[in-house]
């Protein structure tokens, strides 16, 4: 029977990770844990579970999901967050694939996303289809610090898996927000070292063409108050981003 290793990047995820670790049982014959220096329970639990654990200083996502890559053992890589769990369509399918052997290089996943406990099926949230299980001789990670993803041949097809990976984002509203704030500081960064001229009015347009794309465009508008929220929390974070990195190069000009 083929074997399947999983990898997790970690970071005090003490409230998420069991229930990630649970979900792999059966599926994953081995797991590897990159921890950016957790200071909580995390590491206790995962060793609990068998995980083979390394730390290292997360400074992109990318390359930390490619070093996570390179310390597996066996070909086939199922990449998760601490955030996610398997489905019970999920595992069904993963546990045929490995009845059956793998007929393809890499496989793509809905993901289901939750926020604060409700699952969004628009808001262009749903269903985020990933390429998250793949032949490591023949697919492997980008470079991105954000926004990373599988990269492959142009011939190879993703072949879809039923099930979902069910991503609880965040269970406040505080916590959404920060992430979006770190997301927005990256995008800031960005902007900074772009030659774009940014006016006064850009990020207000922006920010607003963002809250529109996601409230009308992907629909959350049908996901009531929770689609509202979400598309006004991409407003201030595009908002934000194009704001901060105008006002930075404001000040470096009047140096």
């Amino acid at each position: 029977m083929p074997k399947i290793s999983a990898t997790i990047l970690t970071y005090n995820e003490e409230r998420r990770i069991e229930a990630c670790l649970e979900s792999l049982r059966g599926i994953a014959d081995e797991i590897i844990i990159v921890d950016s220096f957790s200071t909580d329970t995390t590491l206790d639990i995962c060793r609990r579970y068998g995980c083979r654990i390394s730390q290292r200083k997360l400074t992109g996502f990318g390359a930390q999901r490619q070093y996570a890559t390179s310390l597996t053992t066996h070909p086939y890589v199922l990449a998760i967050d601490a955030d996610e769990v398997l489905s019970p369509t999920l595992r069904t399918s993963l546990l045929r694939l490995k009845e059956h052997d793998f007929a393809h290089r890499v496989y793509s996943i809905s993901r289901l996303n939750f926020f604060c406990g409700y699952a969004v099926k628009h808001c262009g949230w749903y269903p985020d289809r990933q390429i998250r299980l793949f032949d490591k001789r023949y697919a492997n990670w980008n470079l991105h610090d954000v926004h990373e993803k599988v990269i492959f041949r142009d011939s190879v097809a993703p072949e879809p898996l039923d099930g979902d990976l069910l991503h609880y984002r965040c269970d406040t509203l505080m916590e959404y927000s920060r992430k979006q704030m770190k997301l927005s500081e990256v995008k800031t960064n960005r902007l900074i070292n772009q030659k774009e001229n940014i006016s006064i009015i850009q990020p207000a347009i922006k920010g607003l063409r963002a809250f529109i794309g996601t409230y009308f465009r992907e629909g959350g508008i049908l996901d009531g108050s929770v689609g509202f929220t979400i598309s006004r929390q991409d407003y201030f974070k595009e908002r934000n981003a194009y704001a901060h990195a105008r006002r930075h190069r404001k000040r470096n000009k009047n140096r």
